[in-house]
Formats: structure tokens, C-alpha cells, sequence
């Protein structure tokens, strides 16, 4: 459990620093062939995402968490290889493809994320004591 918790803090790591270098460099806007305003946009996007994933991660069901990082890798997988397959046919438009799941994608992932199902609380011992009963002394005698 602590390993799936320390992927899902390191994954959120992750788009913190992607975002953040996307979200302030012109120059991965140019590299991608999309507009700068677009790169701010998804930049933000995932910053936002990695900074909830990293916030609730603790927070939020580990199997909700593992679902949400498959389905949103998964999803990134397929738009990078339309993003470079459209590229490679020679439209300009991949860039757009990709730049647009991950805003979207980023979004959508920690919404669901808000959203999912708390952490079950760990088990805690019990607030009071619990002795065991003391044997009755008095037994036979006659009561006052």
C-alpha cells in the first residue's frame, strides 16, 4: 500500500513539474507547433492536476487512485500516438491532438479524483480501556 502511495505522490510530482515547465516556457509551445496561450492553458491544467494528486492521494481510495492514473495514462498513450501519427502524414495538428487531451485529460482526472471515495480509516485502538471483569468477591454472602 505504501508503494502504491508513493507512486501516485510521485506521479502527481511529476505533472507539478510538467505544468510548471509547460505553463512558463514559450519555447515548448513552439516545439510542439501550438500556439503559446495553448501551452499556458495545458500547462495550468496539469499543475493543477499533479498539486490535487498529491494533496489527496493520501486522502482518496489507493484503488480509485490506480484507476484514475491507468485510465489517464492510458488515454495519453493513444493521443501521443495520434498526436505523431497525424504529424507524421505531415498536418500540424498533433501537437493540438496532444496539448488538448493532456487539458483535458488533467481536468477531467482531478475532478474524478475530488471525487472518489475516501480513504478508509485506519484502525484505531479503542477510546476507553477494556478490562477484563473483576471476579465477585462477596459471592454467598448476604447483601446489605
Amino acid at each position: 500500500m505504501a508503494s502504491k502511495l508513493a507512486g501516485a505522490v510521485s506521479d502527481g510530482a511529476f505533472k507539478v513539474l510538467l505544468g510548471a515547465a509547460l505553463a512558463v516556457s514559450p519555447t515548448f509551445g513552439s516545439l510542439f507547433g501550438v500556439p503559446a496561450w495553448l501551452m499556458v492553458v495545458t500547462g495550468s491544467a496539469i499543475l493543477i492536476s499533479g498539486t490535487v494528486e498529491v494533496a489527496y492521494a493520501h486522502r482518496r481510495s489507493m484503488a480509485a487512485c490506480v484507476r484514475l492514473m491507468f485510465a489517464y495514462d492510458t488515454g495519453w498513450t493513444v493521443a501521443t500516438v495520434v498526436a505523431l501519427g497525424v504529424a507524421w502524414l505531415g498536418s500540424t495538428a498533433g501537437g493540438e491532438i496532444w496539448a488538448g487531451y493532456q487539458a483535458v485529460a488533467s481536468l477531467a482526472f482531478t475532478v474524478l479524483l475530488l471525487r472518489a471515495p475516501a480513504a478508509a480509516a485506519p484502525a484505531t485502538a479503542p477510546a476507553t480501556p477494556v478490562q477484563p471483569p473483576t471476579p465477585d468477591l462477596t459471592a454467598g454472602e448476604p447483601a446489605p
